[in-house]
């Protein structure tokens, strides 16, 4: 089975709807994709409307988190999948909402300082390009593209939103140790997104993925797209240190990204797991 547990769509940094995701992982040969925007599940119901025939979909999303080191203050943007979890359960609904709203001010607050510097930047049509969709860095990058100010959207990231811009703001992200609780309650499957991609930035230690794994996580993304061959087998060692469940999957992003969906596939005994662990949805499937 052709199974991608992590893509992304318009709703939130992806360039394809939901329906249009949907539809190109069909075409690609998939049998299963999840569904996993940025701290939203604004997506799932109109993927279920583009779902064609024979694909299943998995609702989730991926959860901004950080980690604290305990050999230094400075904490580490980490990323938390939640897969089959209920929406509606209120606690995860409330750090869901607030972490959006955290999202749209740092933006905000964002093109505020390059406008301040000169960039021909405009916040209510960045805002109203994304129609109710979540805001974050992505979007001003191609907004800075359109504006002449950088070369490519990799070039924004690289100069004026890199975290050591005087442009960069951070994020109020969720403890990962309360995301993780927070997925478990809603009856949903947390699993640790990219853990060591070293090529983004800061990662975390085995220590972080031994207190994640008490905390209730239930799985690593090991094959992923941002991962060397050593990276990749140092996690799958870790994982069958702590009995966690493995998944494999492209991190797509539509023409934001030049990783093809499909690229990186969960093994199918994995996916059964992962399902079997998930009580607060059910996939969409004929």
């Amino acid at each position: 089975m052709g199974i991608d547990l992590h893509t992304h769509s318009s709703v939130s940094d992806g360039t394809e709807s939901p329906a249009e995701l949907m539809a190109t992982a069909r075409a690609a040969g998939l049998d299963v994709v999840a569904l996993t925007d940025h701290d939203t599940t604004a997506g799932w119901a109109r993927a279920e409307a583009g779902r064609p025939h024979g694909l299943t979909v998995v609702p989730g999303m991926e959860m901004s988190c950080r980690w604290f080191p305990a050999d230094d203050g400075r904490p580490v943007s980490i990323h938390l999948l939640a897969y089959l979890f209920d929406p509606a359960h209120p606690g995860f609904a409330a750090e869901r909402l607030r972490l959006r709203d955290e999202r749209r001010s740092r933006a905000e607050r964002m093109v505020e300082a390059l406008v301040a510097d000169g960039h021909p930047l405009s916040w209510p049509e960045i805002l109203a390009a994304r129609n109710g969709g979540v805001v974050g860095r992505p979007h001003i990058a191609r907004a800075l593209v359109d504006a002449g100010s950088v070369e490519s959207v990799d070039h924004a990231f690289a100069t004026l939103l890199h975290p050591t811009s005087p442009y960069y703001v951070p994020k109020a992200d969720t403890d990962v140790l309360t995301g993780i609780s927070l997925v478990r309650t809603a009856g949903g499957v947390p699993v640790f997104a990219h853990g060591l991609a070293s090529k983004r930035g800061r990662v975390v230690g085995d220590d972080a993925i031994v207190a994640m794994a008490g905390a209730g996580l239930l799985g690593l993304e090991v094959d992923h797209p941002d991962h060397r061959a050593d990276e990749r087998a140092h996690l799958r060692g870790v994982a069958a240190d702590l009995g966690l469940i493995v998944t494999g999957s492209s991190d797509y992003h539509g023409t934001n990204k030049g990783t093809s969906i499909g690229a990186e596939l969960t093994a199918r005994d994995q996916f059964e797991l992962l399902l079997a662990a998930g009580t607060g949805t059910a996939p969409y499937r004929d």
